[in-house]
């Protein structure tokens, strides 16, 4: 089939429409994108209900529909299902050689291609949940396809809602999806683990928990705030030899803390391995 024109860069779809499709439509809409320029393809009636009634934007359960007019497509569904809606739009894609962004941990650009029919500019997207607050950090690779223009889209459709960084090899988008696509469970787990014992050492639950949260809050703020001073110089900073934060420290370390993170996030980029293998299969 020959190609057509590309449509309008204005014009952008999402192929799915739950959380991560629902922030970023968000933090587009909030950053000056028009709802008439957004059309977003959901089965589930009441998700794209809901979409319809919070932006004003257009949404349905044909995807087809979805993308007619669009230049850029977002797909924001899970890895076993991308395959199906990728092949199911191949004949739009090759007409109409869109920009693709996929938001599927584990799914290799090369993999979107083929399954849309080759020959199309993809970038591969790991956000991460705090986007649903535009508080988000993105890890962003483009394939040979995309140029300046299209990486521009990218950074602008994904940098809605929080920070964007390009990664030039990717292979390392699977650790991106292990340090930050999976990291603010990791974050809620101590959160979780701190209240635990603030609980354990007799404070009430709720007093446990509000002292949890603004703490890590607070040192997050510290952190975003402070860029140019390392993490380990904060650290330090409130550490007084022999006192109680050196204490539990040394506990920490005595119990291989930075082991125990550095084997979670291997097993979180192993997994995001083995989903690449097992959905390429199909």
């Amino acid at each position: 089939m020959p190609r057509t024109a590309p449509p309008p860069d204005t014009q952008i779809a999402f192929i799915g429409g739950g959380h991560m499709a629902r922030s970023l439509i968000g933090g587009l809409v909030r950053t000056g994108v028009a709802p008439a320029d957004l059309r977003v393809g959901e089965p589930n009636a009441e998700l794209a209900a809901a979409l319809v009634r919070d932006f004003g934007v257009a949404a349905g359960a044909d995807n087809d529909e979805a993308v007619v007019a669009a230049g850029t497509w977002v797909l924001a569904v899970k890895p076993q299902a991308t395959h199906a809606v990728c092949t199911s739009l191949r004949a739009a894609a090759q007409e109409r050689a869109p920009l693709v962004i996929t938001v599927a941990a584990g799914i290799r650009t090369d993999q979107i291609e083929s399954w849309l029919g080759g020959g199309i500019a993809v970038v591969r997207a790991m956000p991460n949940t705090p986007a649903l607050i535009g508080a988000g950090a993105t890890g962003l690779f483009a394939t040979a396809q995309v140029d300046a223009r299209r990486r521009a889209i990218a950074e602008r459709v994904l940098g809605a809602v929080g920070l964007t960084a390009w990664i030039a090899d990717e292979a390392l988008m699977d650790t991106v999806t292990a340090v930050s696509g999976s990291g603010p469970a990791y974050f809620f787990l101590l959160v979780e683990a701190l209240e635990e014992a603030g609980v354990a050492g007799g404070l009430p639950r709720d007093t446990a928990r509000g002292l949890a949260i603004r703490t890590c809050l607070g040192a997050g703020r510290m952190l975003a705030e402070d860029e140019a001073t390392e993490p380990a110089e904060l650290r330090r900073r409130v550490t007084s030899p022999g006192g109680t934060t050196q204490a539990a420290l040394d506990s920490f370390a005595s119990n291989r803390f930075g082991e125990i993170v550095a084997q979670a996030v291997r097993a979180a980029t192993q997994r995001g391995r083995e989903l690449s293998a097992h959905f390429g299969d199909e």
